[in-house]
């Protein structure tokens, strides 16, 4: 469900009518003038969902270069830039902190003046197959700290890569501001042997008829164009349309190039490693500790396994492990492609989980598999729209919110949830709201039936290229996996951080991670599952 297989049919760009049905190139149009059934335009909030929202969307704000439009030659170039180890010869010993200066250059070598540049970084020991990703600091002036926690002993290498330059995060700002009908979808209607396909959004540009099918429980909007012969109950299925092409000025794609600006490394001026020293006497078990949930770096990798360092991760290695775990339970994941690796990881794993035909579309669901004899039911289905999967049935069609209020709950039921990727096209009021339905609905749960247990599995980094990050940037997926960690802190879910285990790990990143990761991530969310007795 990825750009990485573009659709040829694109609509032409879209203008957005107006409230006094006046034309406006989208560049000009401000955020009120959207027609007012523009889902984002017309919510009610309450204070609290207002003031909720109000500080979310400022703790993602994202600095701004300083003047209107900068040229490439003066924008970010990773080449030039470097990165220094403070004090790298220094003695460290496991659970230190390591700190790395990253100096921004743009293409004449001159020094950046300001910030605004997406990183990762992530320290490693290829031979011992450990990693752990670090916690970067915009100093706002061309200059970044990146903090490490040091968590195993042995030479310990350091890498930094660019995502995107600054001045590319303003074309993505614009773009999820501007553009959100940049992915568009469309649904068949059908009746008897006739049928007809329309275009579907979160919102449409006005002057035609629609179709509304906002969901009457969540209020989550949903809009088709109204087909001209049959009526809009006649909807059987929703389907990807594809991706808008064109949507750069010649000098904006400059700062969206593969081997150039995107995902690129950063080199160190000097040396680009440490030696770490063992502890010296070990109370082990709480040496990698962390009681802060929001502990950075969440975890590492020892030895391609993932450890925590806020709650003991049992690794299943045996399906045997797996099925001891999960017997008479009933496992509901809900949500994209990268959760649906789950449902296919433990089916493929588990012999004696079976998969029942459902007759459904491959890669869509609903799926299901059985264990008739440890009496275990494990489920897929993905979430509402907007959703970038071939067809989904519209009585497949079903938000997270609503089928969570019909799971009766208990120590028997585990729920894991995933959703992110297909909302990376809008503004950041439609996740926003999304999450708040969720939310309600998973607190009703656990209030009803406290022994549930709730996981939410966070978004990942992927391979990105010019076409990919319009659409689906790893800055898009970073700004909504933030506000979803917000909007769930202090309620009793669990997190995967699949975020972090896509970045630490030596694997290129994946839309879809490897399966070595995707072991790790099913292990960690078993251990919420079946904690050891300790």
């Amino acid at each position: 469900f990825s750009p990485q297989h573009l659709d040829d049919d694109t609509v032409s760009g879209s203008s957005w009518i107006t409230e006094n049905n006046v034309q406006h190139p989208l560049s000009q149009t401000t955020k009120t003038t959207r027609k007012p059934y523009c889902g984002y335009a017309q919510q009610t909030l309450s204070k609290r969902e207002q003031a909720e929202q109000e500080s979310l969307l400022a703790a993602i704000q994202w600095p701004k270069p300083p003047d209107g439009k900068v040229a490439f030659a003066q924008s970010t170039d990773p080449t030039h830039s470097d990165f220094v180890i403070v004090k790298p010869s220094r003695f460290f010993k496991v659970g230190d902190q390591l700190e790395v200066l990253v100096r921004m250059k743009d293409f004449q070598g001159k020094p950046k003046q300001y910030g605004g540049d997406y990183l990762q970084a992530r320290i490693h020991s290829p031979g011992l197959k450990a990693g752990a990703a670090g916690r970067i600091v915009d100093c706002h002036n061309g200059l970044y700290k990146v903090f490490f926690t040091l968590l195993w002993p042995g030479e310990v290498k350091v890498s930094v890569s660019l995502v995107h330059p600054s001045e590319a995060i303003q074309v993505l700002l614009r773009l999820r501001e501007e553009r959100p009908d940049r992915v568009y979808f469309k649904s068949s209607f059908k009746s008897g042997r006739y049928s007809e396909t329309t275009e579907c959004n979160v919102c449409l540009p006005g002057g035609l008829p629609v179709c509304n099918f906002t969901d009457l429980y969540t209020g989550e909007p949903w809009f088709c164009y109204k087909p001209r012969k049959l009526s809009c109950a006649s909807r059987i299925s929703h389907a990807k349309g594809g991706y808008l092409k064109g949507l750069l000025t010649q000098e904006e794609s400059l700062f969206f190039q593969s081997d150039v600006n995107i995902k690129r490394p950063i080199l160190s001026s000097g040396p680009d490693s440490v030696i770490v020293k063992p502890k010296a006497f070990t109370d082990s078990s709480s040496m990698d500790r962390a009681e802060d949930p929001t502990a950075s770096p969440s975890g590492y990798y020892y030895e391609n396994q993932w450890r925590s360092r806020t709650h003991w991760i049992h690794n299943f290695n045996k399906s045997d492990d797996i099925t001891e775990c999960l017997q008479g339970k009933v496992i509901h994941l809900f949500g994209d492609s990268t959760i649906r690796q789950w449902f296919e990881y433990l089916t493929a794993f588990v012999p004696d989980l079976v998969e029942f035909n459902l007759g459904s579309p491959k890669n869509v669901g609903p799926f299901m598999s059985v264990d008739l004899k440890h009496n275990i039911l494990l489920k897929f289905r993905c979430h509402g729209p907007p959703i970038r999967f071939s067809t989904v049935f519209s009585s497949e069609l079903r938000y997270i919110a609503n089928e969570l209020n019909g799971i009766v709950g208990g120590r028997n039921t585990v729920i894991a949830i995933t959703i992110w990727s297909h909302f990376s096209t809008f503004p950041v009021e439609v996740y926003i709201r999304r999450l708040r339905n969720i939310r309600r609905a998973v607190i009703q749960l656990l209030d009803r039936s406290p022994k549930t247990s709730v996981v939410i599995r966070t978004a990942n980094v992927q391979e990105l290229g010019p076409e990919v990050s319009l659409f689906n940037s790893d800055w898009y997926s970073f700004q909504l996996d933030s506000v979803m960690r917000k909007m769930f802190s202090g309620i009793a879910v669990h997190f995967v951080d699949a975020w972090e285990m896509s970045v630490a790990h030596y694997l290129p990143h994946n839309l879809h991670p490897n399966e070595i990761i995707v072991k790790n991530q099913i292990d960690a969310f078993l251990s919420y599952v079946c904690p050891l007795q300790t």
